[in-house]
């Protein structure tokens, strides 16, 4: 994170900008915008200054690659500049009244320093609009139109803004022109769209879609057709270009041999003379992808379990090991036969794997099955962890074990009792230890869980001697209900947990006593989910959590908010530094929110030697290409995507494994099962996870379910693909979801 100085205080002086084709430049005071006028006086900037406008800040025409005509307005400079402004008032035309202006910002920063934008003031309703949210583009976002329809006959005040933090090396300038009322006679415009949305091929072939476009006012209009956003190697072609509004085109997306496997949003843009639309094409590159490894297999026989099954990996990194844990053989009724463990010394590379003993009456235990395997390193003792929940003969899960390791996750002792054994119900643990050793709390491991016999009563229980003994179990002030927490601890030893509130919502409490007492619960955000078609079991929005060097916490789940009907889910995310305040949900940019794809079971790992706004961050995650599929015809894949700058852009996503269908995968009472979760870790700047994966058995047993990784991790690229925040739709908590119960 780069630290900038404190802004000085500054007497107003008259800016003066050197810079090609200026031809007017003023610093002006905040003043009353001109009387209202029912047209834009000297919109397109043609008279050469800014007659008609009230100037505040660095403000000028140009003659430099104006929308239009001879001028554009430049708000801003090539040097550094604070806040400028132009304003003006008008009132609205009697009939279809609209508004319209082309901005085109230069902006080689980010959008948290920097940035254009625009409101518009219905003054006759006292109400204010933001027309162009805060816009940062580096190095230019090209002219962009922005259009905003009008109430009849009111009194308005739009300001067109750009924002320079006054920054040395980074200035940042907008260009403004054409910004024009209708209303009376219907302007020209037209409507785009793409059928199919999606498709899919192999390197080296092609896919068609229908371009179609329509004329939506006044008359046709002839419609330039051009796509971005392509695959490297890949070319679009139009049969008819341009066409005429009212008229189709079909466009054919050509792929080469060399063409990486991934889904790309492609664009395609309709360019007419009086208005610009886009739709979006999702194009999904087939292939093996990454290369991938068999990392374990199912050894068991016992006829309570479905055979060869194995599901919900956790994985956990320090230094160059990395190890994971995970379900071995499914039970339909719930948990497993045991518990398998795979362990790498070099990053994820090449692995060794087997399975914990003393648990089950598979491997030298009592419990019928065990469930839920969560990993954690106590790098005080040099202990790896792994908790796991036993599930009895009765099928009741009586309380969370820990089984551990002390040379390296490869030979592991039986384990012993940590939470719960009391005769009530428990879920969902998740382990954790204070790894940083300037903490106070340094050598603590903290374990949650939920206690279902008391309504999924969250709880934590501490241990500060490698796990060998716990503390009594702590209900968390105000005693929440939830489950799927995922503690975190920050470099000063505050512990901050994440947690599902049974499905509803994602909220978070902290301990800044090193387990001493547990502090009340803060909202993160409310939650709507999409369920999954095909009787998948896809972990109902249980959060993903990891945390950076500086302590900076990243929440990752499920959620439909950005897809207007609630078709299917993005991942999307919230982060903050205490626990208590949480960022705006943003949503992570895997495809298009018309992709008619589903999105669920996130596994995101942060890179802990970066932090901020160079932190990286990578997510595993599984879809559907077509989320309105059935039992029957689901295709289910493992999908990666990265960010490089805390999550403010992300790279193109890739498809790592699949597809799969529901048939390959084992089944449980509560849907087919991958897992409700799974994770990722890094090492050495790669993204290391295990994930699930169904193939057809050639073995004369019902499944080839198994645990895969990528050979050493993918890469933490990132990309130019923004988050976004918006638009946001009103759905329900849970469309076609019951409410979430105990998922063992």
């Amino acid at each position: 994170m780069r630290h900038r100085p404190p802004r000085p205080l500054r007497s107003r002086l008259l800016a003066v900008v050197s810079t090609v084709g200026l031809m007017f430049l003023g610093t002006a005071a905040v003043g009353t915008p001109a009387s209202a006028a029912t047209s834009i006086t000297n919109g397109g900037f043609e008279t050469g200054n800014l007659s008609g406008w009230t100037a505040t800040g660095v403000t000028s025409v140009t003659t430099t690659n104006p929308h239009s005509g001879t001028y554009a307005a430049m708000l801003g400079s090539t040097s550094p500049s604070n806040t400028s402004s132009i304003v003006q008032s008008f009132t609205a035309p009697a009939t279809s009244p609209s508004l319209s202006f082309w901005y085109d910002v230069t902006c080689p920063d980010t959008v948290t320093y920097d940035w254009a934008t625009a409101t518009l003031k219905d003054t006759t309703s006292n109400t204010t609009t933001t027309v162009l949210p805060k816009t940062c583009v580096n190095p230019t976002s090209g002219w962009k139109q922005v259009t905003k329809t009008l109430t009849a006959n009111h009194n308005y005040t739009l300001a067109l803004t750009s924002k320079d933090d006054n920054y040395p090396g980074d200035p940042t300038y907008t260009l403004y022109d054409d910004v024009a009322l209708s209303g009376g006679v219907p302007s020209n415009d037209f409507s785009i769209s793409d059928s199919p949305a999606s498709a899919a091929v192999n390197p080296g072939a092609s896919a068609t879609s229908t371009i179609s476009t329509a004329v939506t006012s006044g008359s046709a209009q002839s419609v330039t057709l051009s796509a971005s956003g392509l695959p490297s190697g890949a070319s679009a072609t139009f049969s008819t270009n341009p066409v005429t509004a009212g008229g189709s085109s079909t466009m054919t997306v050509a792929t080469a041999s060399s063409t990486p496997p991934g889904t790309y949003p492609i664009t395609v843009t309709g360019t007419g003379a009086s208005a610009t639309h886009t739709t979006t094409f999702t194009l999904t590159v087939n292939g093996s992808g990454p290369s991938l490894q068999k990392v374990s297999t199912d050894p068991y026989t016992d006829t309570d379990a479905q055979h060869a099954t194995e599901v919900e990996p956790d994985t956990f990194a320090y230094g160059s090991t990395v190890v994971a844990a995970y379900q071995v053989g499914r039970v339909f009724g719930g948990g497993s036969s045991n518990l398998g463990w795979a362990t790498s010394t070099d990053g994820g590379s090449t692995w060794s794997n087997g399975f914990l003993p003393g648990i089950t009456v598979n491997q030298g235990g009592s419990y019928a099955q065990v469930s839920d395997a969560s990993v954690a390193y106590d790098v005080k003792h040099n202990t790896w962890m792994v908790a796991g929940l036993p599930i009895d003969s009765s099928g009741n899960a009586a309380g969370v074990l820990v089984n551990r390791s002390t040379n390296g996750g490869t030979t592991w002792t039986n384990p012993v009792n940590a939470v719960g054994f009391d005769g009530q119900g428990y879920d969902k643990q998740w382990i954790v230890c204070d790894d940083t050793s300037t903490s106070p709390y340094y050598g603590n491991c903290y374990i949650e869980a939920d206690n279902t016999s008391q309504g999924n009563a969250e709880l934590m229980s501490t241990s500060t001697d490698g796990g060998q003994t716990w503390g009594a179990a702590q209900n968390p002030a105000g005693g929440p209900s939830g489950l799927g927490g995922q503690p975190l601890v920050q470099p000063n030893g505050t512990v901050i947990v994440p947690f599902s509130t049974n499905g509803s919502a994602i909220e978070a409490f902290t301990s800044t006593n090193g387990g001493g007492s547990w502090g009340s619960v803060n909202t993160i955000s409310s939650v709507s989910v999409h369920t999954a078609n095909g009787s998948l079991r896809d972990g109902s929005g249980l959060p993903s959590a990891e945390i950076d060097s500086s302590g900076k916490v990243y929440v990752v789940w499920q959620d439909c908010r950005f897809r207007s009907g609630c078709p299917g889910n993005d991942m999307v995310m919230s982060t903050s530094t205490n626990g208590t305040s949480w960022s705006a949900v943003t949503r992570i940019p895997i495809d298009a929110v018309t992709s008619g794809t589903d999105h669920f079971i996130p596994g995101l790992g942060v890179d802990h030697a970066t932090s901020g706004s160079t932190a990286k961050l990578g997510l595993y995650y599984y879809a559907y290409s077509n989320a309105n599929c059935t039992t029957a015809t689901c295709q289910m894949s493992v999908g990666y995507i990265s960010s490089a700058d805390g999550g403010s852009t992300w790279s193109a996503a890739q498809t790592v494994a699949g597809p799969m269908t529901m048939a390959q995968i084992a089944n449980t009472s509560q849907g087919y099962m991958v897992g409700d979760y799974i994770s990722c870790s890094v090492v050495n700047g790669k993204g290391v996870a295990l994930f699930a994966v169904g193939k057809n058995p050639t073995n004369g047993q019902a499944f080839d379910e198994g645990m895969y990784t990528v050979g050493g991790g993918l890469a933490m690229r990132g990309g130019p693909i923004r988050a976004t925040t918006g638009p946001v739709y009103a759905v329900p908590q849970h469309v076609g979801a019951p409410a979430l119960r105990a998922l063992n």
